[in-house]
């Protein structure tokens, strides 16, 4: 069976799907590797690197979407997304993250080629699925990354010093949602010797707030159902964020970094900074939006855009993971070997078994028809009939 690395065409992406290293733990799977020259490049992984642990360079692009039975990539979406579509055939699988919940259409395209897909954003959030978790290890970077871009931005240092020239003050970083993204956010800043405070609707995420460091930040206010059985923050009623927008004005005034990470899976991001409370924030303060892409959690942030709004500065960067791609092409490549390790024997054959919760909760489209239950639901698509008995197909 053939295993298709082509380059990423996304614009904008760095990242490569698997890296050397997972090609060597794959090839004892029976998996012929093709890799698409310089697809490893911008990661810091040459074509070398790749045929010196058994990979094949494609003699084209082209080649190579057409003869691997798998294609796994990082970005499935745009222009990428249409490229793929327009050649898969029934026998292959495309493997990578397509924004499900916000295409669902996308889906269906997959299905009409006969061939199938596997949305890496489906991934439940089960143990036995942690270490195949994209979401998880990609918000890990962006939480990082998004503390250096503020401490780059900022006019002030994140340390406390005393100099010879008197004693500088530590910066205040103020954190607004702690999911991964959050934490790590939280981790760094403290590293960086800011004093980090951090505030999340979920109230289990108090005890995680103080074991990374930071003080959580209590609203008198009271909370609805806060938490979805995956563990991501549900989406809360108007006034609830109105409350919560009116109790945080204070507390936003005081800080000097804020890091908002609030996003809800196939909805729009939360607004929990409005223009009226950048207006009472200080001058010089840095904030940076990782929800930019999905609207934003600050009502002034523009994706990929540096806003001024009464000497505060809002920084709405897309694609975060990107900009570390050696690590981040390390993580996904791992998330992405676990999940191949599951669905190929050892006989090297790709079987999809869908008694197997993993399975059925990330093959987005099979067998020409979308198969994912969440899926059809956004598509107003009759339910699939359950089969009588354990279903085993080989793609």
């Amino acid at each position: 069976m053939k295993l298709g690395l082509p380059k990423e065409s996304h614009s904008g992406e760095q990242r490569v799907a698997l890296i050397p290293a997972n090609v060597t733990i794959l090839m004892k799977k029976q998996l012929q590797v093709i890799v698409e020259s310089g697809a490893g490049l911008q990661a810091g992984f040459t074509d070398d690197d790749y045929v010196k642990v058994g990979a094949t360079i494609a003699s084209s692009r082209e080649a190579l979407l057409t003869e691997a039975d798998i294609i796994t990539v990082v970005n499935c979406k745009g222009d990428q997304f249409d490229e793929i579509s327009a050649v898969l055939k029934p026998h292959q699988l495309v493997i990578g993250m397509m924004d499900p919940l916000v295409n669902p259409q996308n889906a269906q395209t997959i299905a009409n080629t006969g061939g199938s897909a596997i949305a890496l954003e489906l991934i439940p959030r089960i143990t036995r699925a942690q270490s195949m978790d994209v979401l998880s290890s990609m918000a890990t970077i962006s939480g990082y990354k998004a503390v250096l871009l503020a401490a780059h931005k900022a006019p002030r240092l994140f340390p406390m010093m005393m100099t010879a020239a008197g004693t500088l003050k530590p910066s205040r970083a103020f954190i607004m949602g702690v999911g991964v993204a959050g934490l790590q956010a939280c981790a760094t800043a403290k590293r960086l010797g800011a004093v980090v405070e951090a505030y999340d609707i979920r109230p289990a995420a108090r005890e995680q707030i103080i074991s990374v460091g930071a003080k959580p930040v209590e609203l008198d206010i009271e909370a609805e159902n806060t938490e979805t059985k995956g563990g991501y923050a549900t989406e809360q009623s108007d006034d609830l964020l109105k409350r919560q927008q009116q109790a945080m004005a204070n507390v936003l005034a005081q800080q000097d970094i804020v890091i908002t990470t609030a996003a809800i899976p196939g909805r729009k991001a939360p607004v929990l900074i409005t223009k009226e409370m950048v207006d009472g924030m200080k001058s010089g303060t840095i904030i940076v939006d990782l929800a930019a892409e999905s609207g934003g959690n600050c009502e002034l942030t523009q994706v990929d855009e540096v806003i001024m709004h009464n000497g505060v500065m809002i920084l709405g960067p897309s694609n975060v993971p990107s900009t570390a791609a050696n690590h981040a092409s390390q993580m996904y490549g791992k998330n992405v070997e676990n999940l191949l390790n599951l669905l190929i024997n050892n006989e090297g054959e790709l079987v999809l078994d869908f008694e197997d919760e993993i399975v059925r909760d990330t093959v987005v489209a099979h067998g020409n028809d979308v198969s994912s239950a969440r899926l059809r639901e956004l598509l107003n698509l009759a339910p699939l009939t359950a089969p009588e008995s354990p279903s085993e197909e080989t793609a």
